[in-house]
């Protein structure tokens, strides 16, 4: 699970804020337990157990199913998630002016795809395991794409003139690994280049299922990838960074920004050590309502 900093997630917040309930996720991590389980293991009642775990349920990080017993359905209490990633506020940059371009992901101009595979807008399915419907006409309405092996590429015109120097330029998007319906432990090694040069790849550890997506439509699949890790990739004049963790010595000098056109690689490389895949959740899924998003931070030439 990925959440902002923010009054909405509160309640997970606090949820994590006790001795208590932290000692029952960690019992819940070995095995799943009822009640009088948890209350035996930790020395209290029965009643201020369940006062704790209602707590834990109603911010989503345990779950609740009924199991058979030996008097009838029984309550046992399981965990729900497998972490927990707090963003932060980001940084501002006053000193600079700022131009955004919004992607939508399926507005690609080159592409290999390798099933499994496929696309869907926010309303249907587009396809599934054909490369070729990355190339129905309709992938420009697409909210979501996956892929096992292979590459999208993504074309934008440089929205600084002449009279605008590059300062820093940030690429946020939200991305999981590719597995058939999901598997929230399968790593896959993403990598990114801009114009044509490498800038280093990302190891991502899943493909997420284990809750719903703030923003994925119901008719999608429970079991089907809900949501990605919202990553945020920084170039700057000495380096490129991945949410603050540098990548690669490559930077906005050696990446030839005063071209017209600026050229976005996301790859699954053949000789990866982990050849997962990817999924990129654009507006309409995923936990964040956003597209491939680029911010060019600039100052007026004098």
């Amino acid at each position: 699970m990925q959440i902002p900093f923010n009054k909405e997630n509160l309640p997970i917040l606090e949820a994590l804020a006790s001795e208590t309930r932290m000692n029952i996720i960690e019992l819940l991590a070995s095995n799943d337990m009822n009640i009088k389980q948890l209350s035996e293991a930790l020395g209290i009642t029965s009643s201020i157990v369940a006062r704790h775990v209602r707590q834990l349920e109603e911010a989503k990080v345990i779950k609740t199913k009924h199991i058979p017993g030996k008097s009838g359905l029984q309550k046992v209490s399981t965990l729900a998630i497998e972490n927990i990633n707090i963003i932060f506020p980001k940084k501002v940059f006053p000193d600079y002016l700022v131009k955004e371009v919004s992607l939508p992901v399926g507005m690609y101009t080159d592409f290999e795809a390798h099933p499994t595979c496929g696309l869907a807008t926010a309303h249907s399915v587009i396809g599934l395991d054909e490369p070729k419907v990355f190339m129905d006409s309709r992938r420009m309405d697409a909210s979501i794409i996956w892929l096992s092996k292979g590459f999208v590429e993504y074309r934008i015109p440089n929205p600084l003139t002449e009279n605008q120097q590059l300062a820093l330029l940030e690429l946020s998007m939200e991305l999981s690994s590719e597995f058939p319906y999901s598997n929230n432990n399968w790593p896959s090694d993403i990598s990114f280049a801009i114009n044509g040069k490498d800038i280093g790849t990302w190891t991502c550890p899943g493909n997420f299922s284990d809750t719903r997506g703030k923003f994925t439509p119901g008719w999608w699949s429970d079991n089907s990838s809900q949501y990605g890790l919202l990553k945020t990739l920084r170039i700057t004049p000495y380096n490129v960074a991945i949410d603050g963790d540098i990548i690669s010595d490559e930077s906005i000098y050696t990446l030839h920004f005063d071209e017209e056109i600026i050229k976005l690689r996301i790859e699954i490389k053949e000789d990866a050590t982990h050849v997962g895949g990817f999924t990129i959740f654009g507006k309409g899924f995923g936990n964040w309502d956003q597209n491939i998003e680029w911010k060019f931070y600039y100052t007026e030439k004098k």
